[in-house]
């Protein structure tokens, strides 16, 4: 067998067609492992942080979205009774930021140096090296996602003319938004 493999590579004629034919096969079989292994990336992999807390992955987009909790809160607010209909605004003074995963490599390296006079010295370097952690679809792993700040509230209702329920949707926005009392604004809902 190996006189065989020989022979294909000491024959001058066709040891150039031999090697074409050898490399057309190694590109072969290099692409179809490259997609065999390839194919097992597609699966979703948990990234867990040193605490061992899941974290969120394709968090491009924010689950803490301005409105959402307008809308939550305008629900809840209906269903104090004598509220009735309920219109809600927030108002940020930041917006919500996301918190990447890192990968941080840091590298210290000290080397010695003779000068001609006989005397030493020791020079340090440090490398360090961030980069975002990403899935496989290219999206970024989260680790947190801070939501924005909350500067104030007005809500319109139709029962705010009532100082009991008044009071009741005050107490009802403190708790959501810890917002202290005067930064919160309730009023009568007028005619659409």
């Amino acid at each position: 067998m190996i006189e065989k493999i020989k022979n294909i590579f000491t024959n001058k004629e066709k040891r150039v067609e031999n090697l074409i034919s050898f490399l057309i096969i190694l590109i072969i079989t290099i692409i179809v492992i490259n997609k065999i292994l390839k194919g097992n990336d597609n699966k979703k992999e948990d990234y867990k942080n040193e605490v061992g807390v899941e974290l969120a992955i394709n968090s491009n987009k924010t689950e803490f979205l301005d409105d959402d909790l307008e809308k939550r809160l305008e629900k809840i607010l209906e269903k104090i009774e004598g509220v009735g209909k309920v219109s809600v605004l927030i108002t940020y003074s930041e917006t919500s930021s996301i918190i990447p995963v890192y990968n941080i490599n840091s590298s210290t390296s000290t080397t010695e140096e003779t000068d001609t006079s006989g005397g030493t010295r020791k020079i340090q370097t440090e490398n360090n090296q961030k980069d975002i952690i990403t899935d496989s679809g290219a999206n970024i792993v989260t680790e947190k996602v801070l939501s924005p700040k909350i500067e104030g509230a007005i809500i319109t209702a139709n029962g705010a003319s009532d100082g009991k329920i008044k009071s009741n949707i005050i107490d009802a926005v403190i708790a959501v938004t810890g917002l202290p009392a005067h930064k919160i604004q309730v009023f009568e809902m007028g005619d659409d």
